[in-house]
């Protein structure tokens, strides 16, 4: 498929480029992208809850009413999960949430996550630009140009570029991040795609090993 490409100013530059059909216009895996997202998230959770369980939690082990003639049940320690101040039962203890996936389903799923952005034409080709000091103003005309000031947004570079991402670093709804380090989440996470021109050619050579 083709996409025009445009400069930071909005305007078309009469150039065209051809995106990849293998990246950009699969019949999307579904299940695949379910899979990675969950891993995505998984990996953001720290493991690190905990809840004192009987023989954690503050108190005297010693019997506190005798075992008969109370007419209620038997019981031993204060510490009992049954009373307040106990300990929890099977309380959550820190654990690792992730889980791992194969590459090639992994490459899967995002080659899915660009063919639904593609499906829906919420892929915006941009030709490479750079700012000569971090400047957040400049951005948000990137923005208006694009008409992308109200729009939840990714801009994608082909390479590190420190002066664009610390432009957009204070704006909410514009995040920018290098090809090398997109994920099937983030592709999602978006309204509209923003791919610079340097960012194809990595793109598509990273999912078609």
């Amino acid at each position: 498929m083709e996409a025009k490409v445009l400069d930071f100013n909005g305007k078309d530059t009469g150039r065209k480029v051809q995106l990849s059909d293998s990246v950009f216009g699969i019949e999307p895996n579904n299940h695949a992208v379910y899979l990675d997202v969950k891993q995505y998230l998984a990996n953001q959770r720290q493991g690190t809850h905990k809840a004192k369980e009987r023989a954690e939690v503050a108190g005297s082990t010693r019997k506190i009413k005798k075992q008969k003639g109370t007419g209620t049940a038997r019981a031993g320690s204060a510490k009992n999960p049954l009373f307040k101040g106990g300990g929890t039962v099977f309380g959550p203890r820190p654990r690792s949430y992730s889980f791992k996936l194969n590459k090639s389903l992994k490459r899967l799923a995002r080659k899915s996550a660009f063919s639904i952005k593609a499906k829906e034409s919420n892929i915006i080709v941009l030709e490479d630009f750079n700012f000569e000091t971090p400047n957040t103003k400049n951005f948000i005309n990137v923005l208006k140009a694009l008409e992308l000031e109200n729009k939840k947004s990714l801009f994608v570079l082909g390479d590190s570029n420190k002066n664009v991402y610390l432009s957009s670093r204070n704006l909410k709804a514009s995040n920018v991040i290098s090809s090398l380090e997109l994920s099937t989440y983030d592709i999602l996470n978006t309204n509209t795609l923003v791919l610079l021109e340097g960012s194809l050619e990595v793109i598509e050579e990273n999912l078609s090993k």
